[in-house]
This record gives structure tokens, C-alpha cells and sequence, in this order.
């Protein structure tokens, strides 16, 4: 069977089909929540080290951990959000003990954060589109850490369960090109609600069986 290994500076934590179910607490990101991207605007991490704290107490195996704040001062994300997520890494790993997942849709904060972080996280994410392998992936290489693949690319996200496995396979194989193992790489196959897709439950057991 497949293992997924993420490591805090103490803690080991595997995810694979024979392995307990892998909780990731998500509660660390400021997106839709108004008072989080105050505060972390601001340079108060209070809400940041509750959450970090309550989560494992719930218990989660590891922390995801978003630092996607727009500042009304300097909007630019490039610029704001890799200190940002140094600053963020650093506090929630000095708290707790768990592997962390390293979440941001800027390469820049995403290596920030891997620079920042302690053991072996999980880096959150990569998807198809050419431009984002290939800021991606070498990031994945150089740090030599797993990465979650979305099952997404330029199109967007696709109804037909074989686009969305057609688009994880290619970033297996790029991956691979990269030297990263498939072992490394956690496929999102994307469930889509059934309320918008009556059909998306009995996908997704297909899609995961095919993965």
C-alpha cells in the first residue's frame, strides 16, 4: 500500500488506505473569516494560537496553515504574504506538535513556508496548469516534501470524472519528470455537492477507485 509520510520536529504522521483516517484541522486560513484577516493584518496572532491549540485538543493529526491576508495598505500578495507565513509557521509549530500542511496559492509564501518549517509538511497545492507545475513542483523537489495535487487545470474543474483523473495523472507524471515519487503526491479528486450534481457521490467512489 501507498504511505504518505509527514514529520513535525517530533511527530510522525502517516496517510495511506491502511492507515487511520488523517484529520487535517483547516480553521488557520483568514479566507471569509473578517476578524482572522484583521487581526493577522494587525500582527495579532491570538485567534491564530486558539485555533492551533483547540484543533489538536479535537483532535487533529495536522494543521493547515493559511496566511492569504489582503492588506489595505499593500494589496500585493507577493509581497505581504511570504513574511507573513514565516511569521504564522513559526508561531503555530513553537505551540503545537503536529506536521503542518503549508496552504497558499503564492509560491512565494509557499517557500517561505517550507523554509520556515520544521520536519517534512505537506504543501498545499499544486493543480494542471503548466504555469503552477512549474513553480510548484521544483519547490516540491528542492524540499523534498508531499504535495496535494488538485484535480483542476485551465478549464477549471470538470463534471466528467475522466478529466479530473486525466489531470491527476498528468501531475503524477510531471511529478516524476521532477523526480518526485508517487508516493509523495495526495490526489484531491474534488467532490463536487449533490445538490449541484445528483450524480457527484456515486463519482467520486469511481474516481477514488481509479486513483
Amino acid at each position: 500500500m501507498t504511505r504518505t509520510v509527514l514529520e513535525s520536529k517530533t511527530r510522525t504522521v502517516t496517510i495511506g488506505f491502511d492507515e487511520p483516517f488523517c484529520v487535517i484541522g483547516e480553521r488557520i486560513n483568514p479566507t471569509g473569516r473578517k476578524k482572522l484577516a484583521a487581526e493577522l493584518e494587525a500582527g495579532d496572532f491570538s485567534t491564530v494560537e486558539k485555533d492551533a491549540l483547540e484543533q489538536v485538543a479535537c483532535g487533529a493529526m495536522v494543521l493547515d496553515v493559511n496566511a492569504g491576508v489582503v492588506y489595505n495598505s499593500n494589496p500585493d500578495p507577493n509581497q505581504t504574504e511570504p513574511p507573513l507565513m514565516r511569521q504564522v509557521i513559526e508561531l503555530v509549530q513553537g505551540l503545537v506538535d503536529v506536521p503542518l500542511c503549508i496552504d497558499s496559492s503564492v509560491p512565494a509564501a509557499l517557500e517561505a513556508g517550507l523554509a520556515a518549517a520544521q520536519g517534512r509538511p505537506l504543501l498545499n497545492s499544486v493543480t494542471g496548469e503548466e504555469e503552477r507545475l512549474e513553480r510548484v513542483l521544483p519547490l516540491v523537489r528542492k524540499y523534498n516534501v508531499p504535495v496535494v495535487a488538485i484535480s483542476n487545470d485551465d478549464t477549471g474543474i470538470s463534471e466528467d470524472p475522466d478529466i479530473r483523473f486525466a489531470v491527476a495523472k498528468k501531475i503524477v507524471e510531471r511529478a516524476a519528470d521532477f523526480g518526485i515519487p508517487a508516493c509523495d503526491i495526495v490526489v484531491d479528486p474534488l467532490v463536487m455537492p449533490v445538490g449541484a450534481m445528483a450524480s457527484a457521490g456515486r463519482q467520486v467512489f469511481a474516481l477514488v477507485r481509479r486513483l
